[in-house]
């Protein structure tokens, strides 16, 4: 009987151990994590570099979500994530509370973004200068048929306060870049919290106007041309007419890193910047970093 006690214990303990064993994470399983939060414009852009940087680096895993470009900054500052993904720079007062708290924002700039303004393929109207966009945006003009149109109401669509796109389209558009200037959106603006909530919302209301980055616009809604003034040309967003300057809605886009990267999140940061990444840039409708 003693044999028999012995035996089976002996065997429980082998079992126990290779189940302990076979529980533990294989040494071929990644051991580098890389996580990055933030502008909903760069969601698409940051799965497709870390999808292919992952292709190759077997070791490296990356982890990508929106939230818009404050939940990324702010995710920095509280030391949470690796990279920040920005539609905008960071604002002077979230880099002194960044550095309040000992963290030291590296600013990249990894490709450029033109703004398409987007209405209801049924919508006539084409053209629209800056002004009338602000006039629109700011409740100035609240029928299509002051903007020739049909008679009907203006429908307008916006990003949430948190979005950099709404900030960068706040101070170039309805403000028209002039520093100290206090026009705000309409109080009737929706406030969606997504790309692809403008889109559906502009796809299904003719009466709607929108605007979301040119590489989240699909072909069955149609882009209007913009003008800077009056006596100047209406110009469609192109990665050509980024690079020419003439499209009068483009910007920079960015990452932040907390302090300089080494290793891994080095490597990752180079990379991004090459010849292979920065065609992926250009295949999801950006516009790559000369």
């Amino acid at each position: 009987m003693k044999r028999v006690l012995t035996a089976l214990f002996l065997f429980s303990f082998v079992a126990v151990s290779c189940n302990l064993l076979s529980s533990r994470p294989s040494s071929n399983l990644p051991t580098i994590y890389i996580e990055n939060k933030g502008s909903d414009t760069l969601v698409n852009l940051a799965l497709a570099w870390a999808e292919r940087y992952q292709e190759k680096h077997a070791d490296v895993r990356i982890s990508v979500t929106g939230g818009g470009s404050g939940t990324g900054i702010a995710a920095l500052i509280n030391n949470t994530v690796d990279i920040a993904n920005m539609s905008r720079e960071i604002k002077p007062e979230e880099l002194a509370e960044a550095r309040a708290k000992g963290v030291n924002p590296i600013e990249y700039v990894i490709a450029r973004d033109a703004i398409a303004v987007i209405v209801n393929p049924e919508n006539p109207v084409s053209n629209l200068t800056l002004q009338q966009l602000s006039d629109i945006y700011s409740g100035k003009i609240n029928n299509w048929s002051e903007v020739g149109g049909e008679d009907r109401p203006i429908v307008r669509l916006s990003r949430e306060t948190n979005s950099g796109t709404h900030i960068y389209f706040l101070e170039t558009v309805l403000r028209l870049g002039r520093e100290g200037d206090a026009t705000l959106f309409s109080t009737d603006t929706l406030l969606l919290p997504s790309s692809e909530g403008i889109i559906l919302e502009t796809r299904q209301n003719p009466n709607a106007i929108g605007y979301d980055g040119l590489g989240y616009v699909p072909n069955d809604l149609k882009m209007v041309a913009i003008a800077e003034g009056p006596n100047s040309s209406y110009v469609l967003p192109s990665i050509a007419t980024v690079n020419d300057g003439s499209y009068p809605i483009a910007r920079d886009l960015y990452l932040y890193s907390n302090g300089e990267p080494t290793g891994a999140l080095a490597d990752y940061l180079a990379w991004i910047l090459s010849e292979e990444a920065q065609r992926i840039v250009a295949e999801l409708g950006f516009v790559p970093v000369e």
